[in-house]
């Protein structure tokens, strides 16, 4: 059964990285190309549900998909370091050009060295900038700039990124760092070995007790949703039995339980213990366990017990009414944020009333940079205290600007 790998990256890079991967039996690749690389994570977020593993073509658009949390298959990109270096040095020689006076963006200063180390070149007028989390596009042509200027023969840029090139070629001799084959075969065999080990992680069985009273109304459509199938296990009890895949995906990664807040719309009670074991025997123990805390915690509550004494508490986080003060501790320590940021959000809230908040503007009131912000509105999304409306577009090349409305 061929495994759907999803190739994110420039218009130029994509067909040719795609093409490579295709010549390994099982890969059906899909091209997502884009304009410029911080388009990655709204690509990725698009299309997440119809890829098995993402590839990206450097590590610009990969870090900056992770930044945005938008992974939730296996990914990696293609390394330029090595065969890709060494190629990029060959072409410069063959077009009359010193591969020893460069000036190179993205790569770490320490794998360029090696390579022209290895490779029986000088590194003493060759200058890096190695990839760091928020250095722009812009940030990167003024490296090249001020190398140029600095020296008295021409410096060849050498980027990985094509928005910098697109500039760049029109003031000084560049070249574009393309991946070698051999660099997109590596990155392939890692990214198929992680699916594999995901698709077997996937495949581990899951098993939950579910106590609700006053019968299951509710209860066999939300585990369908699961992908499951439910069972009597015994008085007032339900077995419910599914795997580790969509049990992750339902819960957004063990974070939330979207099926135990509408369950508690309908019954008074709702306790939910999972378990995740490597047998039905294992799963079955941790879901005891799961449920027997479930109970302690309160009328609705979900627990995921895995191996190791590891409990993960799922609990109801949507209320009808904002969450008192007394309660902030608690979602703080659930969602990652310290209390003070979430009295500023509320405080946030309060001042927009109904109307949905951009990130952007979200950002401006936190004073935090654009990309935190979408973090911190991701993990409240996650549990059930933002919700997204639609997408405002920024009126420039980046990616839209999400649309959110608070709830905590």
């Amino acid at each position: 059964m061929a495994i759907e790998i999803g190739i994110v990256g420039p218009h130029d890079l994509v067909d040719d990285v795609a093409g490579t991967c295709e010549e390994q039996p099982g890969v059906n690749a899909r091209r997502f190309d884009y304009d410029h690389e911080s388009q990655a994570p709204a690509i990725v977020e698009a299309h997440a549900t119809q890829v098995e593993a993402w590839l990206f073509t450097g590590v610009v658009p990969y870090t900056l998909a992770r930044e945005a949390n938008v992974l939730n298959r296996p990914a990696t990109f293609v390394d330029y370091t090595g065969a890709t270096l060494l190629q990029a040095a060959v072409r410069l020689l063959r077009d009359g050009h010193d591969p020893t006076r460069v000036s190179i963006d993205t790569v770490a200063g320490a794998d360029v060295t090696a390579t022209f180390t290895e490779a029986g070149l000088p590194v003493e007028r060759v200058r890096s900038l190695p990839y760091r989390s928020g250095l722009t596009s812009a940030d990167v042509i003024a490296f090249h700039r001020r190398q140029q200027r600095g020296n008295a023969r021409a410096t060849v840029a050498v980027t990985c990124l094509s928005s910098v090139y697109e500039v760049l070629r029109h003031e000084m001799p560049a070249l574009r760092l393309a991946p070698s084959n051999h660099s997109v075969r590596t990155a392939l065999r890692q990214l198929l070995l992680q699916a594999s080990s995901q698709a077997q992680e996937d495949a581990q069985i899951a098993l939950g007790l579910a106590e609700v009273s006053g019968g299951d109304e509710g209860l066999l459509k939300e585990v369908a949703a699961l992908g499951g199938t439910l069972a009597q296990s015994a008085r007032r009890t339900h077995l419910i039995i599914t795997t580790r895949g969509p049990l992750h995906d339902a819960t957004a990664g063990f974070t939330t339980l979207p099926m135990l807040r509408r369950l508690a719309d309908r019954h008074d009670t709702v306790r939910i213990g999972f378990g995740l074991g490597r047998s039905a025997a294992e799963a079955e123990n941790l879901a005891r366990r799961a449920l027997s805390r479930a109970r302690r915690i309160g009328p609705a509550a979900a627990v995921l017990s895995l191996r190791g004494d590891t409990d993960i508490t799922l609990e109801s986080t949507v209320a009808t009414v904002p969450p008192q003060e007394t309660n902030l501790a608690v979602i703080a320590h659930r969602v990652g944020l310290s209390v003070s940021t979430l009295q500023r959000l509320r405080e946030v809230r309060a001042a927009a009333d109904t109307e949905p908040l951009t990130t952007r503007e979200v950002a401006d009131q936190l004073n935090v940079q654009q990309r935190t912000a979408r973090r911190m509105l991701h993990r409240l999304e996650l549990a059930g205290l933002a919700e997204r409306t639609g997408n405002l577009s920024s009126g420039a090349s980046g990616r839209p600007l999400t649309l959110y409305r608070l709830t905590l």
